[in-house]
């Protein structure tokens, strides 16, 4: 028995609508879906140990994402930044926001904090010849981050967000700098916009 045409087109509307539902251009954030709303299609993903984590940063499009000076441009280069309490919820379904202790087993596998910076980064994108070597695929580029009062050091510094408390309003982030080899390990504004490296269940 044939599917009426009718019906057909109904089923690729709502699919080209969920497929698109993560990639608008809009540079401020629209959807007012949840993690439930983005697809892991499209993404490149590395397995670093025994982990499996996105290669390069979310850009799914939900309320109160940005990109970075509202740029949709950057958004396709940097992905979005999220506060920490949508950054919980916006990984795919079968991924998640790491925690502060899976961000150490990352960085202790590919040989400790002090290096990882280096073998995480990418080997472009960072300003001052500060480029990485990228041994790992994890591809990490300097998005910057934002706050209530704009947006800064886009080129120079990468933060990445962990779903690990510090205290009632300070969360643990990530972040990498151009002129060191490290990844550093500090508290942050709950409030604050950075980028979201999702970690498959």
């Amino acid at each position: 028995m044939k599917t009426p045409r009718f019906l057909v087109a109904a089923c690729i509307s709502l699919a080209l609508a969920f497929t698109f539902s993560c990639s608008s251009d809009d540079g401020g954030g629209g959807n007012t879906g949840g993690g439930s709303g983005c697809s892991i299609d499209g993404y490149r993903t590395v397995k670093i140990g025994e982990q499996t984590w996105m290669a390069e940063n979310l850009n799914c499009d939900v309320s109160g994402s940005k990109c970075y000076d509202n740029e949709p441009a950057k958004c396709v280069t940097y992905g979005r930044f999220y506060n920490w309490e949508t950054a919980k919820i916006v990984c795919p379904s079968g991924w998640h926001l790491p925690s502060d202790e899976e961000w150490t087993t990352l960085t202790d596998y590919v040989g400790g904090d002090s290096t990882a910076g280096t073998k995480l980064k990418a080997t472009s994108g960072w300003t001052n010849s500060g480029n990485g070597t990228d041994d790992f695929g994890f591809s990490a580029l300097p998005g910057g981050n934002g706050n209530g009062t704009g947006f800064g050091i886009v080129g120079d510094y990468g933060y990445w967000w962990s779903r690990t408390e510090s205290d009632a309003t300070y969360a643990y982030r990530r972040i990498m700098r151009y002129h060191n080899s490290d990844v550093g390990r500090y508290s942050s504004s709950k409030s604050n916009l950075f980028s979201v490296r999702c970690l498959r269940d």
